[in-house]
């Protein structure tokens, strides 16, 4: 029986199981496309481990109907394609939740942003940290030479603190354990778990029927340096972004019908359908794609699908995408296209596209592991083994062999790369760039491209004006219209006026006509600020030809050009050299005009093939895809939010803190400040860790190679050898550490951070 359409089997069956009510929920949540398939999101907060990820998709994979099913580890979302005549959403979400996985439908459930997994760690790192300290207190006795029922006496009492805590603290490494197993597959939590669990199982023999050696206070050890691994290494996992969600929430819930005898009549957006006529009112954005309709105009903020930060000015029969922000005035729209095929849920579609593909990196340490489990359990076998053969004593054979379960325990391997890039994270924090996502660094230092947007990132996200030729009087009477009005062209000739200390003209009567600029009398005279054409209309006919860039006229008078301008991001020269020295190739992608773009590449030194201009969203996340089919992996610098696919497009992404919140929300790095030398220092630093990394990969794997046939040969207590694990661990942090040292040196490369930008025309900037 299917549960894809609707009926009175269906109701009952919600009516007798309250759980399916969920899954029904979750099946009207499904995405259907033209083909027959569904797209089902659902989160599980409880997925931890890449045994969770392999035991979710096989099972899901082997429900009918089901073509695929992907888990993304990072945000751990579920993302299943399935026949929609087919596949039972009953089934998908009881088979998830039957692996021991709760689930939430969508992508904003409240689980989701619930994070227990991180709490039950933290409490186990405390757990065994307090019973380390009390247990190697206790043993202080023992290790001084205590004999007979003292020795005993501490034994015991170590052992009844030591036993719940190790029960309790390794708890996430047992059920990893056992779900690896259950898969037919070892991990690195098998070795751990077992390491742990023989030596407390010995020591508790060892206290109460032998007159041996007890290692409570390994056990605890062990477990203590592990969970600050483990603490560390989710930490960084759990700063994945919401960009969907930000984006998501942009997008209007419905709008005003305008009905054929002219009432409105509120409607959500999944019943608006194309040729509808809609009001909207300004600040509201629009709620589909559209062309205005009657005689209003109107200007708006288009940043979504352009990521320009100037107003475009709309009229009759002009286009406009969902998500824009209508600024001026009142206006109808007549929609083209349904809430389903807008702009906003083509973006969104692209980042979930983008984002399931970064499920499948796998991290540095995670492909170690793979080897690294399974020859750890052969050695300890095989010492095991020899030993009975060769002396007859399982006593001294098992003593043996838990050494080398403990000393081959893969801590300073799972610490080589969430120390390493927490160290790193300092170190970009100091510098002004904060990460988002562990796994970045190996991508950055993986790059072998990097694509810039213009506008926001290459050049300032504010507009400036010229006033080299520009007389004061002139300046202080354009500033006392501009002053009235909070478009981004007049906010630069405030910003002028004020560097200058002008003082204040008289304005009065000042009206903002929405795409053409504002009027008033200034000191008696009637004025305007605005376009050529607005402003030549009451101007004393002088000549003037040009007609972008602002201006300013009085009455009767002689027009001004105030030419306004976009200035590089300090620093940008320097960092282009940076990534010349490194040999990655170098691009820019903008939404803006042609010759915009151009002016921005000539001045960074790009070829004019490697500017590409008038760009659309889905436009940019394509030529990042081609790049990296054809150069390698992309790491894309962008801000606005029609950069969002295009950030999760590529190998890895950085943005400025000034970018929109989407853009931020969907980027690995974020740079704050005005200079552009943030992308360069988390280059270098990206690959100062990854060879740090690696490394301390060298230095563990070293460690075993000299600690390992030591162990074998019975020359290592499960003491010592929880000693020299923990000095292999120390060695690694030490190594990472060793980064803020090296980058106390002063930067590479980069310039001084407050340079003298140069100054780009920019008369495109006022809407033609």
């Amino acid at each position: 029986m299917t549960c894809c359409g609707d009926g009175t089997a269906l109701d009952a069956r919600l009516l007798a199981d309250p759980d399916e009510m969920r899954a029904e929920e979750f099946r009207r949540s499904g995405h259907r496309h033209e083909d027959g398939t569904v797209h089902y999101l659902l989160v599980a907060p409880g997925i931890h481990c890449g045994a969770c990820i392999a035991r979710i998709e096989k099972a899901l994979a082997a429900l009918p109907g089901v073509r695929s099913a992907r888990v993304n580890f990072s945000t751990r979302r579920v993302m299943v394609t399935a026949d929609a005549t087919q596949a039972d959403p009953f089934a998908i979400v009881r088979s998830v939740e039957a692996l021991g996985y709760p689930v939430t439908i969508g992508v904003e459930g409240k689980a989701a942003d619930r994070d227990p997994v991180l709490a039950e760690l933290m409490r186990a790192l405390v757990v065994a940290g307090f019973a380390a300290a009390n247990v190697m207190l206790l043993s202080v006795s023992v290790w001084s030479g205590a004999e007979g029922a003292t020795r005993t006496l501490f034994q015991l009492i170590s052992g009844v603190v030591a036993v719940p805590a190790v029960l309790y603290a390794g708890r996430p490494f047992y059920r990893s354990a056992l779900g690896a197993l259950r898969n037919r597959h070892v991990n690195m939590d098998v070795p751990i778990s077992l390491g742990v669990l023989l030596t407390l199982v010995k020591s508790i023999y060892e206290a109460l029927f032998g007159s041996g050696e007890t290692w409570f206070d390994a056990s605890l050890t062990l477990l203590f340096f592990l969970l600050i691994g483990r603490v560390l290494d989710h930490a960084m996992r759990e700063r994945a972004r919401s960009g969907i969600a930000s984006l998501g929430r942009m997008a209007a819930r419905g709008a005003m019908r305008v009905g054929t005898d002219g009432r409105l009549d509120y409607l959500g957006i999944e019943e608006i359908r194309p040729g509808m006529l809609l009001h909207v009112a300004v600040g509201e954005r629009f709620p589909v794609d559209g062309v205005l309709s009657g005689s209003a105009t109107t200007e708006a903020d288009r940043s979504l699908a352009t990521g320009e930060s100037v107003p475009a000015r709309l009229g009759p029969g002009d286009p406009i995408e969902a998500g824009a922000l209508n600024l001026s005035a009142p206006v109808t729209l007549k929609a083209t296209a349904d809430a389903e095929h807008s702009l906003i849920q083509e973006m969104l579609r692209l980042m979930e596209a983008a984002e399931q593909g970064k499920a499948t990196y796998v991290r540095l340490a995670d492909r170690a592991a793979a080897l690294y489990a399974p020859m750890v359990h052969l050695a300890s076998a095989l010492t095991f083994v020899g030993w009975i053969v060769a002396t007859r004593d399982w006593h001294q054979a098992l003593t043996a062999a838990i050494a080398v379960l403990i000393i081959t325990c893969p801590c300073a391997l799972a610490l080589a790369v969430p120390v390493t890039q927490v160290v790193g994270a300092g170190i970009l924090m100091r510098r002004g760039v904060l990460v988002r996502t562990g796994s970045a660094f190996e991508r950055m230092a993986e790059i072998r491209a990097a694509v810039f947007d213009k506008t926001g990132t290459l050049t300032l996200p504010s507009l400036s004006v010229d006033g080299g030729k520009l007389a004061d009087e002139d300046l202080r009477r354009a500033a006392a219209l501009a002053r009235e009005s909070r478009h981004p062209l007049s906010l630069a000739v405030s910003a002028l006026a004020r560097s200058r200390a002008l003082p204040a003209a008289e304005a009065g009567d000042v009206a903002e006509r929405p795409g053409e600029g504002l009027e008033g009398t200034v000191d008696g005279v009637r004025s305007r600020l605005g376009r050529w054409d607005f402003v030549r209309a009451i101007a004393g006919g002088d000549g003037a030809t040009e007609e972008g860039g602002l201006w300013f006229a009085r009455d009767g008078g002689t027009m001004i050009r105030l030419p306004v301008q976009s200035v590089l991001r300090p620093d940008a020269l320097a960092t282009m050299a940076v990534f010349d020295a490194a040999g990655i190739s170098r691009r820019i992608l903008s939404g803006d005009s042609a010759e915009a773009a151009g002016e921005t590449g000539a001045a960074l030194g790009f070829a004019p093939a490697q500017v590409s201009a008038r760009l659309s969203p889905a436009d940019k996340a394509a030529r990042i895809a081609a790049l990296a089919a054809t150069d390698g992996p992309v790491l894309f610098v962008g801000d606005g939010i029609n950069d969002a696919p295009a950030l999760g497009t590529a190998h890895v992404s950085i943005t400025p803190a000034d970018a929109a919140e989407v853009g931020r929300a969907n980027a690995d790095f974020v740079f704050t400040g005005q200079s552009l030398q943030g992308v360069g220092d988390a280059f270098a630093v990206s690959r100062a860790v990854i060879t740090c990394v690696r490394q301390n990969f060298g230095l563990a794997i070293g460690y075993n190679f000299i600690a390992v046939p030591l162990a074998v040969l019975g020359y290592v207590t499960p003491l010592l050898a929880a000693i020299a694990m923990s000095s292999s661990s120390l060695v690694v942090v030490g190594n990472a550490l060793r980064l803020q040292w090296q980058f106390r040196r002063p930067r590479q490369g980069l310039s001084d951070p407050k340079p003298v930008a140069p100054v780009l025309p920019a008369s495109q900037w006022v809407a033609q």
